[in-house]
């Protein structure tokens, strides 16, 4: 049996990275934790600017593996039971994923006063239009 090719043409070849980046779309909920903005420059950079106040740069990690950008925050558990009045400030860990397009490179990540930024840079490819020898057999 032959797999149906994206989205259901035969002429759509090599397209496995969409339908890849639409399931992670699908499995990507909008989460409002931790609060996030995201820039854009006008010399096509962008920052995503994570806000992790009380997290140290030791419980951050940024990763970026097959074109997903991947954030997470992880506070141990201090062992000792405390009693709040009001507990507002956030503790929970978390996970953050971002798809980045393939001409996205991530420059570099700094913590500073309770915010995460992460720079990236969009690395803009040449269009050429190739001609392909025909060999004869």
């Amino acid at each position: 049996m032959s797999r149906p090719s994206f989205p259901g043409s035969p002429f759509f070849l090599g397209f496995d990275e969409v339908e890849r980046l639409l399931e992670l779309a699908g499995r990507n909920t909008p989460e409002a934790y931790p609060p996030l903005n995201i820039e854009q420059f006008p010399d096509d950079r962008l920052r995503i600017t994570i806000a992790v106040a009380g997290f140290s740069a030791e419980q951050l990690s940024v990763s970026v593996l097959d074109r997903e950008l991947t954030v997470k925050g992880e506070r141990p558990a201090n062992g000792k039971e405390q009693t709040f009045l009001h507990k507002g400030i956030a503790a929970r860990p978390f996970s953050r994923c971002f798809a980045l397009a393939s001409e996205l490179e991530v420059l570099s990540a700094s913590l500073s006063n309770g915010l995460l930024r992460i720079d990236l840079r969009r690395v803009r490819k040449t269009h050429e239009i190739r001609q392909i020898p025909i060999s004869t057999l």
